[in-house]
């Protein structure tokens, strides 16, 4: 896995391009986001969130979906249970993952972060798997954008406290701060 600065794209892993992103309004990459998702809820390679991350969400696949088939959203990156990572957006434009938000003092964090979604639900561990993908993802990231320290990587209810609750309790914070220490 390489990272192109020119383009915002890494080569040698997946790229699935999504059509929910925009221009980042001043170009500022500071923030790093963790999420979690599995589509259906707690059902894990389906394939379901690439296809709601390019808008081919079939809302009659699964009751849940008819909820969310509408949603306009995207992350720069899913890591799945097996530790494959794919990209959906450049890190140089503008991914639609954590909607309405606020880190300290300023609002509208999707400004000015990358979204990494890992595969998963707020009630079970993370694999090894993951946390391996996820510690040598965030190196390359701190490597190519130098503002996205270890203090400015967060959880998306941290931006988000009052609607979100991941990427949960099972996310071990320790460990992904000891490893990048």
């Amino acid at each position: 896995m390489q990272f192109n600065s020119a383009t915002g794209w890494f080569e040698g892993i997946t790229l699935c391009p999504s059509p929910n992103f925009n221009a980042r309004p001043a170009g500022e990459i500071s923030l790093l986001v963790l999420h979690n998702i599995s589509l259906p809820p707690g059902q894990f390679g389906t394939g379901q969130v690439e296809a709601l991350f390019q808008n081919r969400l079939d809302p009659n696949a699964h009751p849940f979906f008819q909820s969310i088939a509408d949603l306009r959203v995207s992350a720069h990156f899913l890591i799945d249970r097996q530790g494959q990572v794919t990209q959906f957006v450049s890190c140089l434009d503008r991914a639609w993952h954590a909607g309405v938000s606020r880190f300290g003092e300023r609002e509208n964090c999707n400004d000015f972060s990358l979204g990494i979604e890992l595969e998963g639900t707020d009630h079970q561990a993370f694999t090894e798997a993951q946390y391996a993908s996820l510690i040598f993802l965030v190196r390359q990231l701190q490597s190519a954008f130098p503002e996205l320290t270890n203090e400015r990587i967060c959880g998306h209810s941290d931006i988000a406290p009052d609607r979100k609750t991941d990427p949960g309790p099972f996310f071990d914070w320790s460990r992904l701060t000891s490893a990048l220490a």
